[in-house]
Protein backbone atom coordinates (compact mmCIF):
# COMPACT_ATOMS: atom_id res chain seq x y z
CA UNK A 1 0.00 0.00 0.00
CA UNK A 2 1.11 3.67 -0.77
CA UNK A 3 1.76 5.82 2.25
CA UNK A 4 -2.02 6.96 3.46
CA UNK A 5 -3.92 4.41 1.84
CA UNK A 6 -6.37 3.73 4.07
CA UNK A 7 -9.83 4.76 3.83
CA UNK A 8 -10.15 8.13 5.58
CA UNK A 9 -13.63 8.38 4.25
CA UNK A 10 -14.51 5.01 5.76
CA UNK A 11 -13.28 6.21 9.23
CA UNK A 12 -15.52 9.36 8.81
CA UNK A 13 -18.66 7.36 8.04
CA UNK A 14 -17.72 4.97 10.49
CA UNK A 15 -17.67 7.52 13.90
CA UNK A 16 -21.09 8.65 13.35
CA UNK A 17 -22.36 5.44 13.99
CA UNK A 18 -23.26 5.55 17.89
CA UNK A 19 -26.59 7.98 16.78
CA UNK A 20 -27.72 5.76 14.30
CA UNK A 21 -28.83 1.75 13.46
CA UNK A 22 -25.91 -0.52 12.08
CA UNK A 23 -26.77 -3.84 11.07
CA UNK A 24 -25.32 -6.49 8.66
CA UNK A 25 -26.01 -9.26 6.47
CA UNK A 26 -22.73 -10.95 7.21
CA UNK A 27 -21.37 -12.15 10.40
CA UNK A 28 -18.34 -9.34 10.58
CA UNK A 29 -15.17 -8.91 8.28
CA UNK A 30 -14.00 -11.05 5.57
CA UNK A 31 -10.37 -11.84 4.50
CA UNK A 32 -8.99 -10.87 0.89
CA UNK A 33 -7.52 -14.12 -0.02
CA UNK A 34 -9.37 -17.58 -0.18
CA UNK A 35 -6.40 -19.74 0.25
CA UNK A 36 -4.61 -22.78 -1.45
CA UNK A 37 -5.23 -26.22 -0.81
CA UNK A 38 -7.29 -25.72 2.11
CA UNK A 39 -10.89 -25.53 3.08
CA UNK A 40 -12.43 -23.71 5.92
CA UNK A 41 -12.99 -26.66 7.62
CA UNK A 42 -10.64 -29.63 8.39
CA UNK A 43 -7.15 -29.57 7.07
CA UNK A 44 -5.30 -26.11 7.05
CA UNK A 45 -2.26 -26.89 8.08
CA UNK A 46 0.42 -25.09 10.40
CA UNK A 47 1.23 -21.43 9.91
CA UNK A 48 4.10 -20.87 11.78
CA UNK A 49 4.52 -16.86 13.02
CA UNK A 50 7.60 -14.96 13.99
CA UNK A 51 7.57 -13.34 16.86
CA UNK A 52 10.38 -11.31 19.05
CA UNK A 53 8.24 -11.59 22.18
CA UNK A 54 6.64 -13.89 24.39
CA UNK A 55 3.35 -12.28 25.72
CA UNK A 56 3.45 -10.95 29.15
CA UNK A 57 -0.11 -11.70 29.98
CA UNK A 58 -3.12 -13.58 28.54
CA UNK A 59 -5.75 -11.43 29.91
CA UNK A 60 -6.95 -9.10 27.32
CA UNK A 61 -8.23 -6.77 29.80
CA UNK A 62 -4.83 -5.84 30.71
CA UNK A 63 -3.14 -6.08 27.22
CA UNK A 64 -0.83 -3.34 26.56
CA UNK A 65 2.20 -5.45 24.91
CA UNK A 66 1.71 -5.66 20.72
CA UNK A 67 2.79 -9.46 21.29
CA UNK A 68 0.20 -10.30 23.69
CA UNK A 69 -2.68 -8.23 21.87
CA UNK A 70 -1.81 -9.85 18.51
CA UNK A 71 -2.23 -13.46 20.44
CA UNK A 72 -5.52 -12.30 22.05
CA UNK A 73 -7.93 -10.63 19.27
CA UNK A 74 -7.17 -14.06 17.73
CA UNK A 75 -8.97 -15.84 20.97
CA UNK A 76 -11.40 -13.71 21.82
CA UNK A 77 -14.49 -11.23 20.58
CA UNK A 78 -15.50 -8.32 21.00
CA UNK A 79 -18.74 -6.11 20.59
CA UNK A 80 -17.91 -4.54 17.07
CA UNK A 81 -15.03 -5.17 14.88
CA UNK A 82 -12.88 -3.38 12.50
CA UNK A 83 -12.66 -4.29 9.01
CA UNK A 84 -9.55 -4.35 6.77
CA UNK A 85 -10.07 -0.60 5.89
CA UNK A 86 -11.02 0.23 9.51
CA UNK A 87 -14.70 0.47 9.15
CA UNK A 88 -16.59 -0.26 12.33
CA UNK A 89 -18.48 -3.25 11.50
CA UNK A 90 -20.54 -5.70 13.64
CA UNK A 91 -19.01 -8.52 16.12
CA UNK A 92 -20.89 -10.37 18.18
CA UNK A 93 -23.04 -7.28 18.68
CA UNK A 94 -25.10 -8.01 15.02
CA UNK A 95 -26.39 -4.19 15.15
CA UNK A 96 -26.81 -1.14 17.28
CA UNK A 97 -29.06 1.38 17.44
CA UNK A 98 -29.29 4.78 19.62
CA UNK A 99 -31.94 6.23 21.20
CA UNK A 100 -33.60 8.91 23.74
CA UNK A 101 -31.17 11.89 22.22
CA UNK A 102 -28.23 9.55 22.18
CA UNK A 103 -28.39 8.75 25.74
CA UNK A 104 -29.31 4.73 25.02
CA UNK A 105 -27.20 2.19 23.31
CA UNK A 106 -29.56 -0.61 22.46
CA UNK A 107 -27.12 -3.78 20.80
CA UNK A 108 -28.46 -7.30 19.34
CA UNK A 109 -26.20 -9.59 19.99
CA UNK A 110 -25.57 -13.03 18.16
CA UNK A 111 -27.08 -15.83 18.71
CA UNK A 112 -26.07 -19.30 18.99
CA UNK A 113 -22.23 -17.59 19.70
CA UNK A 114 -20.28 -20.18 22.19
CA UNK A 115 -17.11 -19.70 24.28
CA UNK A 116 -14.22 -22.21 23.80
CA UNK A 117 -14.98 -24.42 26.52
CA UNK A 118 -18.99 -24.58 25.01
CA UNK A 119 -20.37 -22.51 26.97
CA UNK A 120 -23.28 -20.15 25.66
CA UNK A 121 -22.79 -16.76 25.26
CA UNK A 122 -25.20 -14.26 26.44
CA UNK A 123 -26.44 -10.97 27.81
CA UNK A 124 -25.48 -12.12 31.56
CA UNK A 125 -21.72 -12.05 29.89
CA UNK A 126 -21.87 -8.84 27.87
CA UNK A 127 -23.05 -7.26 31.47
CA UNK A 128 -20.61 -8.72 33.57
CA UNK A 129 -17.71 -8.18 31.22
CA UNK A 130 -18.49 -4.31 31.07
CA UNK A 131 -19.33 -3.67 34.38
CA UNK A 132 -15.73 -5.60 35.67
CA UNK A 133 -14.68 -3.52 33.48
CA UNK A 134 -15.24 -0.17 34.81
CA UNK A 135 -15.07 -0.46 37.96
CA UNK A 136 -11.82 0.53 39.15
CA UNK A 137 -10.26 -2.11 40.98
CA UNK A 138 -10.33 -4.25 37.97
CA UNK A 139 -7.36 -2.17 35.92
CA UNK A 140 -8.86 -2.66 33.27
CA UNK A 141 -6.91 -0.78 30.65
CA UNK A 142 -9.71 0.90 28.49
CA UNK A 143 -11.42 1.75 31.12
CA UNK A 144 -11.66 5.10 30.17
CA UNK A 145 -13.46 4.23 26.79
CA UNK A 146 -16.49 3.08 28.68
CA UNK A 147 -17.03 6.77 30.46
CA UNK A 148 -20.08 7.71 29.02
CA UNK A 149 -21.45 4.53 30.73
CA UNK A 150 -23.94 4.95 33.69
CA UNK A 151 -25.58 1.29 34.00
CA UNK A 152 -25.48 -1.62 31.64
CA UNK A 153 -29.02 -3.70 31.31
CA UNK A 154 -29.93 -7.29 30.19
CA UNK A 155 -33.30 -7.10 29.27
CA UNK A 156 -33.23 -10.43 27.24
CA UNK A 157 -30.48 -13.01 26.93
CA UNK A 158 -29.91 -11.49 23.27
CA UNK A 159 -30.39 -7.44 24.14
CA UNK A 160 -27.77 -5.08 25.83
CA UNK A 161 -29.11 -1.75 26.98
CA UNK A 162 -26.09 0.79 27.58
CA UNK A 163 -27.39 4.00 29.44
CA UNK A 164 -25.39 6.66 28.35
CA UNK A 165 -24.34 10.11 30.03
CA UNK A 166 -24.71 11.49 26.39
CA UNK A 167 -23.83 11.27 22.97
CA UNK A 168 -20.52 9.23 22.54
CA UNK A 169 -19.67 9.46 19.01
CA UNK A 170 -16.21 7.32 19.32
CA UNK A 171 -18.09 4.19 21.63
CA UNK A 172 -18.55 1.96 18.58
CA UNK A 173 -14.67 2.30 17.67
CA UNK A 174 -13.70 1.96 20.79
CA UNK A 175 -16.04 -1.60 21.75
CA UNK A 176 -14.13 -2.91 19.21
CA UNK A 177 -10.83 -3.24 21.32
CA UNK A 178 -9.64 -6.83 22.29
CA UNK A 179 -9.04 -4.70 25.90
CA UNK A 180 -12.90 -4.71 25.47
CA UNK A 181 -13.58 -8.52 24.70
CA UNK A 182 -16.54 -10.39 25.99
CA UNK A 183 -15.18 -12.54 28.52
CA UNK A 184 -17.65 -15.50 30.50
CA UNK A 185 -19.08 -14.21 33.65
CA UNK A 186 -18.20 -17.60 35.15
CA UNK A 187 -14.23 -16.88 34.39
CA UNK A 188 -11.68 -14.86 36.43
CA UNK A 189 -8.43 -13.30 35.80
CA UNK A 190 -6.73 -15.98 37.20
CA UNK A 191 -8.23 -18.41 34.91
CA UNK A 192 -8.14 -16.88 32.02
CA UNK A 193 -3.94 -15.78 32.01
CA UNK A 194 -3.78 -19.78 32.31
CA UNK A 195 -6.50 -20.96 29.86
CA UNK A 196 -8.25 -18.72 27.88
CA UNK A 197 -11.65 -18.76 27.06
CA UNK A 198 -12.84 -16.61 24.10
CA UNK A 199 -15.20 -16.81 21.15
CA UNK A 200 -12.34 -16.11 18.54
CA UNK A 201 -11.52 -18.40 15.62
CA UNK A 202 -9.08 -19.62 17.34
CA UNK A 203 -8.58 -21.14 20.83
CA UNK A 204 -5.20 -21.64 22.61
CA UNK A 205 -3.70 -25.59 22.36
CA UNK A 206 -0.52 -25.01 23.59
CA UNK A 207 1.35 -22.92 25.44
CA UNK A 208 5.64 -22.73 25.99
CA UNK A 209 6.77 -20.51 28.24
CA UNK A 210 8.98 -18.23 26.21
CA UNK A 211 9.00 -20.16 23.29
CA UNK A 212 5.82 -20.64 21.65
CA UNK A 213 2.35 -20.47 21.76
CA UNK A 214 -0.36 -22.86 19.50
CA UNK A 215 -3.26 -21.41 18.72
CA UNK A 216 -6.17 -24.04 17.40
CA UNK A 217 -8.54 -23.50 14.87
CA UNK A 218 -12.52 -22.91 16.70
CA UNK A 219 -14.25 -25.09 14.86
CA UNK A 220 -17.67 -23.66 16.44
CA UNK A 221 -16.54 -19.83 15.97
CA UNK A 222 -19.52 -17.87 14.97
CA UNK A 223 -18.26 -16.43 11.85
CA UNK A 224 -19.20 -17.09 8.19
CA UNK A 225 -16.26 -18.80 7.98
CA UNK A 226 -13.71 -21.30 10.19
CA UNK A 227 -10.28 -20.59 10.35
CA UNK A 228 -8.19 -21.58 7.53
CA UNK A 229 -4.99 -22.85 9.11
CA UNK A 230 -5.74 -25.75 11.87
CA UNK A 231 -3.06 -24.62 13.98
CA UNK A 232 -1.34 -21.29 14.48
CA UNK A 233 2.03 -21.44 16.42
CA UNK A 234 3.55 -18.10 17.64
CA UNK A 235 7.11 -18.67 18.00
CA UNK A 236 9.40 -16.68 19.86
CA UNK A 237 12.71 -15.91 17.99
CA UNK A 238 14.59 -12.79 20.04
CA UNK A 239 15.79 -11.07 16.75
CA UNK A 240 14.52 -10.38 13.45
CA UNK A 241 17.56 -11.00 11.47
CA UNK A 242 16.67 -14.52 12.93
CA UNK A 243 13.54 -15.17 12.23
CA UNK A 244 14.54 -14.03 8.44
CA UNK A 245 16.55 -17.03 8.55
CA UNK A 246 14.02 -19.26 9.81
CA UNK A 247 11.60 -18.21 7.26
CA UNK A 248 14.26 -19.49 4.54
CA UNK A 249 14.79 -22.61 6.01
CA UNK A 250 11.22 -22.67 5.98
CA UNK A 251 10.32 -23.05 9.71
CA UNK A 252 8.73 -19.86 9.93
CA UNK A 253 6.20 -18.88 7.35
CA UNK A 254 4.96 -14.99 8.29
CA UNK A 255 6.22 -12.77 10.27
CA UNK A 256 5.71 -8.86 10.60
CA UNK A 257 8.64 -6.46 10.73
CA UNK A 258 9.57 -3.00 12.76
CA UNK A 259 13.01 -2.68 11.03
CA UNK A 260 13.12 -2.06 7.15
CA UNK A 261 16.43 -2.90 6.83
CA UNK A 262 15.50 -6.58 7.75
CA UNK A 263 12.35 -6.39 5.76
CA UNK A 264 14.88 -5.23 2.38
CA UNK A 265 17.18 -8.31 3.57
CA UNK A 266 14.27 -10.54 3.95
CA UNK A 267 13.04 -9.55 0.28
CA UNK A 268 16.31 -9.52 -1.20
CA UNK A 269 16.36 -13.27 -1.21
CA UNK A 270 13.38 -13.79 -3.95
CA UNK A 271 11.84 -16.46 -1.66
CA UNK A 272 9.47 -14.04 0.74
CA UNK A 273 7.43 -11.62 -0.02
CA UNK A 274 7.47 -7.97 1.98
CA UNK A 275 4.07 -6.22 2.13
CA UNK A 276 4.46 -2.65 3.26
CA UNK A 277 2.00 -1.07 5.17
CA UNK A 278 1.47 2.54 6.92
CA UNK A 279 0.85 2.25 10.27
CA UNK A 280 -1.60 4.13 13.12
CA UNK A 281 1.01 3.50 15.76
CA UNK A 282 3.57 5.87 16.16
CA UNK A 283 6.72 6.63 18.00
CA UNK A 284 7.51 9.10 21.09
CA UNK A 285 9.73 10.24 23.42
CA UNK A 286 6.75 10.03 26.97
CA UNK A 287 7.39 12.46 29.19
CA UNK A 288 6.10 12.06 32.71
CA UNK A 289 5.09 15.78 33.78
CA UNK A 290 4.81 15.05 37.32
CA UNK A 291 8.30 13.72 37.69
CA UNK A 292 11.79 16.16 38.51
CA UNK A 293 12.61 18.84 36.34
CA UNK A 294 9.99 17.26 33.42
CA UNK A 295 7.28 19.31 36.13
CA UNK A 296 8.27 22.55 34.53
CA UNK A 297 6.85 22.82 30.77
CA UNK A 298 10.06 25.14 30.14
CA UNK A 299 12.16 21.71 30.08
CA UNK A 300 9.73 19.74 27.83
CA UNK A 301 9.70 22.63 25.28
CA UNK A 302 13.31 22.46 25.49
CA UNK A 303 13.38 18.86 25.40
CA UNK A 304 10.73 19.26 22.21
CA UNK A 305 12.74 22.10 20.27
CA UNK A 306 16.42 20.18 20.50
CA UNK A 307 14.80 17.39 18.45
CA UNK A 308 15.07 16.43 14.75
CA UNK A 309 12.43 14.31 14.07
CA UNK A 310 13.65 13.85 10.62
CA UNK A 311 16.82 13.05 12.21
CA UNK A 312 15.51 10.48 14.11
CA UNK A 313 13.43 8.77 11.53
CA UNK A 314 16.07 8.29 9.18
CA UNK A 315 18.57 7.02 11.82
CA UNK A 316 16.20 4.71 13.07
CA UNK A 317 13.77 3.41 10.00
CA UNK A 318 16.00 4.53 7.23
CA UNK A 319 13.20 7.05 6.67
CA UNK A 320 10.62 4.76 6.31
CA UNK A 321 7.47 7.03 7.79
CA UNK A 322 6.80 10.60 8.51
CA UNK A 323 7.23 12.57 10.96
CA UNK A 324 3.77 12.71 13.12
CA UNK A 325 2.07 14.71 15.38
CA UNK A 326 -0.07 13.39 18.13
CA UNK A 327 -3.08 12.38 16.10
CA UNK A 328 -2.37 9.60 12.79
CA UNK A 329 -6.04 8.56 12.27
CA UNK A 330 -6.71 9.91 8.58
CA UNK A 331 -10.16 11.54 9.54
CA UNK A 332 -8.01 13.74 12.27
CA UNK A 333 -4.37 13.85 11.38
CA UNK A 334 -3.05 16.54 13.25
CA UNK A 335 -0.52 19.34 11.33
CA UNK A 336 2.93 18.13 13.06
CA UNK A 337 3.89 22.07 11.61
CA UNK A 338 2.15 23.48 14.10
CA UNK A 339 3.99 22.21 16.76
CA UNK A 340 6.21 24.51 19.59
CA UNK A 341 9.73 24.00 16.87
CA UNK A 342 8.09 22.31 14.00
CA UNK A 343 12.35 22.00 13.42
CA UNK A 344 14.97 21.56 15.31
CA UNK A 345 15.52 25.02 17.25
CA UNK A 346 19.46 24.91 19.68
CA UNK A 347 18.56 28.28 20.14
CA UNK A 348 15.42 28.39 21.84
CA UNK A 349 16.04 25.09 23.58
CA UNK A 350 18.57 26.74 25.57
CA UNK A 351 16.17 29.32 26.06
CA UNK A 352 13.33 27.15 27.48
CA UNK A 353 16.07 25.65 29.93
CA UNK A 354 16.97 29.15 30.26
CA UNK A 355 13.03 30.01 31.85
CA UNK A 356 13.30 27.08 33.52
CA UNK A 357 16.66 28.30 35.59
CA UNK A 358 18.62 25.01 34.34
CA UNK A 359 21.10 26.75 31.71
CA UNK A 360 23.55 24.66 32.85
CA UNK A 361 21.39 21.71 31.82
CA UNK A 362 19.23 18.74 33.01
CA UNK A 363 19.28 15.30 33.74
CA UNK A 364 16.12 12.67 33.01
CA UNK A 365 16.38 9.11 32.86
CA UNK A 366 14.34 6.60 30.01
CA UNK A 367 13.23 3.66 29.75
CA UNK A 368 13.74 1.53 26.44
CA UNK A 369 12.43 -1.47 25.57
CA UNK A 370 14.53 -4.32 23.90
CA UNK A 371 12.23 -6.86 22.08
CA UNK A 372 8.77 -5.43 21.45
CA UNK A 373 9.73 -3.44 18.25
CA UNK A 374 13.40 -2.97 15.92
CA UNK A 375 14.12 0.24 16.53
CA UNK A 376 13.77 1.27 20.08
CA UNK A 377 17.16 1.24 20.81
CA UNK A 378 18.26 3.26 17.74
CA UNK A 379 15.87 5.58 18.06
CA UNK A 380 16.68 5.92 22.19
CA UNK A 381 20.78 6.73 20.87
CA UNK A 382 20.26 9.33 18.37
CA UNK A 383 17.76 10.99 20.77
CA UNK A 384 20.34 10.84 23.44
CA UNK A 385 22.96 12.26 20.91
CA UNK A 386 20.94 15.04 19.86
CA UNK A 387 19.78 16.03 23.41
CA UNK A 388 23.42 16.15 24.72
CA UNK A 389 24.00 18.87 22.03
CA UNK A 390 21.37 20.98 24.02
CA UNK A 391 22.69 19.92 27.71
CA UNK A 392 19.92 17.67 27.94
CA UNK A 393 21.82 14.18 29.42
CA UNK A 394 18.96 11.43 28.33
CA UNK A 395 20.22 8.73 30.65
CA UNK A 396 19.32 5.04 29.04
CA UNK A 397 17.77 1.95 30.71
CA UNK A 398 17.10 -0.83 28.08
CA UNK A 399 15.01 -3.36 29.10
CA UNK A 400 13.54 -6.42 28.53
CA UNK A 401 9.63 -6.16 26.82
CA UNK A 402 8.22 -7.66 29.62
CA UNK A 403 10.02 -5.89 32.34
CA UNK A 404 9.33 -2.65 30.21
CA UNK A 405 5.37 -2.86 30.27
CA UNK A 406 5.85 -3.44 34.12
CA UNK A 407 7.58 -0.07 34.25
CA UNK A 408 5.30 1.64 32.13
CA UNK A 409 2.00 0.34 33.78
CA UNK A 410 3.54 1.29 36.75
CA UNK A 411 4.32 4.87 35.92
CA UNK A 412 7.59 4.17 37.01
CA UNK A 413 9.98 6.39 34.84
CA UNK A 414 10.31 9.93 34.05
CA UNK A 415 10.90 9.42 30.09
CA UNK A 416 10.06 6.50 27.97
CA UNK A 417 10.65 5.57 24.33
CA UNK A 418 8.13 3.72 23.13
CA UNK A 419 5.84 2.55 20.38
CA UNK A 420 2.00 3.26 20.86
CA UNK A 421 -0.74 1.79 19.17
CA UNK A 422 -2.96 4.31 17.41
CA UNK A 423 -6.13 3.70 16.93
CA UNK A 424 -9.17 5.12 13.82
CA UNK A 425 -10.64 6.92 16.69
CA UNK A 426 -9.11 10.12 18.68
CA UNK A 427 -10.95 9.13 21.65
CA UNK A 428 -9.63 5.42 22.08
CA UNK A 429 -6.38 6.43 21.62
CA UNK A 430 -6.02 9.34 24.17
CA UNK A 431 -9.20 9.64 26.00
CA UNK A 432 -7.93 7.37 28.72
CA UNK A 433 -4.40 8.58 28.73
CA UNK A 434 -4.98 12.85 29.10
CA UNK A 435 -7.87 13.21 31.06
CA UNK A 436 -7.80 13.91 34.92
CA UNK A 437 -9.99 10.86 35.36
CA UNK A 438 -8.51 8.65 32.61
CA UNK A 439 -7.13 4.55 33.64
CA UNK A 440 -3.60 5.38 32.07
CA UNK A 441 -3.17 9.05 33.08
CA UNK A 442 -1.05 8.05 35.81
CA UNK A 443 1.17 6.87 32.92
CA UNK A 444 0.64 9.87 30.71
CA UNK A 445 1.89 11.81 33.41
CA UNK A 446 -0.34 14.96 32.11
CA UNK A 447 -3.98 16.51 32.34
CA UNK A 448 -5.48 19.62 32.61
CA UNK A 449 -9.35 21.05 32.98
CA UNK A 450 -8.93 22.14 29.08
CA UNK A 451 -7.99 18.27 28.02
CA UNK A 452 -10.92 17.24 30.25
CA UNK A 453 -13.60 19.60 28.41
CA UNK A 454 -12.41 18.96 24.88
CA UNK A 455 -12.32 14.93 25.24
CA UNK A 456 -15.85 15.53 26.74
CA UNK A 457 -16.83 17.76 23.26
CA UNK A 458 -14.85 15.56 21.22
CA UNK A 459 -17.26 12.12 22.42
CA UNK A 460 -20.82 14.28 22.11
CA UNK A 461 -19.60 15.85 18.72
CA UNK A 462 -21.76 13.43 16.05
CA UNK A 463 -20.45 16.18 13.23
CA UNK A 464 -17.40 14.89 11.53
CA UNK A 465 -15.93 18.48 10.82
CA UNK A 466 -16.76 19.89 14.27
CA UNK A 467 -14.93 16.48 15.87
CA UNK A 468 -12.06 17.08 13.89
CA UNK A 469 -12.06 21.14 14.96
CA UNK A 470 -12.02 20.00 18.49
CA UNK A 471 -9.18 16.85 18.32
CA UNK A 472 -7.03 19.52 16.13
CA UNK A 473 -7.77 21.88 19.51
CA UNK A 474 -6.23 18.36 21.19
CA UNK A 475 -3.29 18.04 19.63
CA UNK A 476 -2.42 21.92 20.02
CA UNK A 477 -2.81 21.60 23.87
CA UNK A 478 -0.92 18.51 23.73
CA UNK A 479 2.11 20.01 21.56
CA UNK A 480 1.90 23.52 23.26
CA UNK A 481 2.48 21.93 26.53
CA UNK A 482 4.87 18.80 25.77
CA UNK A 483 2.84 16.43 27.19
CA UNK A 484 4.86 14.09 25.22
CA UNK A 485 7.16 14.41 22.38
CA UNK A 486 5.43 12.71 19.24
CA UNK A 487 8.21 11.58 16.53
CA UNK A 488 6.85 9.54 13.67
CA UNK A 489 4.49 7.02 12.38
CA UNK A 490 6.50 4.49 10.43
CA UNK A 491 5.20 0.97 8.30
CA UNK A 492 5.08 -2.24 9.15
CA UNK A 493 6.65 -5.19 6.83
CA UNK A 494 4.56 -8.52 6.74
CA UNK A 495 6.97 -10.91 5.77
CA UNK A 496 4.86 -14.14 3.79
CA UNK A 497 6.75 -17.47 2.15
CA UNK A 498 5.14 -18.65 -0.87
CA UNK A 499 2.82 -20.86 0.24
CA UNK A 500 1.05 -18.60 2.53
CA UNK A 501 -2.17 -16.74 1.35
CA UNK A 502 -4.89 -14.88 2.14
CA UNK A 503 -3.73 -12.75 5.35
CA UNK A 504 -4.60 -8.99 5.31
CA UNK A 505 -2.06 -6.37 6.76
CA UNK A 506 -3.67 -3.16 8.46
CA UNK A 507 -3.05 -0.07 9.14
CA UNK A 508 -3.93 -0.85 13.04
CA UNK A 509 -0.77 -3.45 13.18
CA UNK A 510 -3.71 -6.04 14.04
CA UNK A 511 -3.22 -9.87 13.24
CA UNK A 512 -6.73 -10.35 12.67
CA UNK A 513 -6.85 -11.68 9.41
CA UNK A 514 -4.89 -14.73 10.22
CA UNK A 515 -8.36 -16.58 10.26
CA UNK A 516 -8.55 -16.04 6.70
CA UNK A 517 -4.72 -17.22 5.90
CA UNK A 518 -3.68 -20.22 4.96
CA UNK A 519 -0.80 -22.58 4.31
CA UNK A 520 -0.63 -24.27 0.95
Amino acid sequence: MPRGAFSAAGLAAALSLALTACSSPSSGPTGTGTGTGTGAQGGGGTLVVGVTSDPDTLFPWKATQFQAVNVLQNLYGTLTEFDKDLNVVPGLAESWEAGDGGRKLTLKLRQGVTFADGSAFDSKDVKSSLDQIMDEKTAAVARASLSSVKAVEAPDPHTVVLELTGPDAALPANLASVNLAMLSSDDTEEKLNATPNGTGPFRLAKRVASQSITLARNDAYWGPEKAKAATVEFRVIPDESSIVAAMQSGNVQLAVFNDPLVAQTAEGGGTITVAKTPQLNYHALQLNARKGDLKDVNVRLAIQCAIDRKQVLDTAALGEGEVTGPITAPAFKSDPNKRPCPTRDLAKAAEYLGKAGKAAGVTVKAIVSQGEYATSVNEAQNLKAQLAEAKINLELEVLESGAFVDRWVAADFDAAVALNGGRPDPDGSYGRYFTSDGNLNKVAGYSSPELDELFAQGKAATDQAARKAVYDKVAAELEENAAWIWLFAGYTYTATTANVSGFVPMASGSLQYLRTTSVG
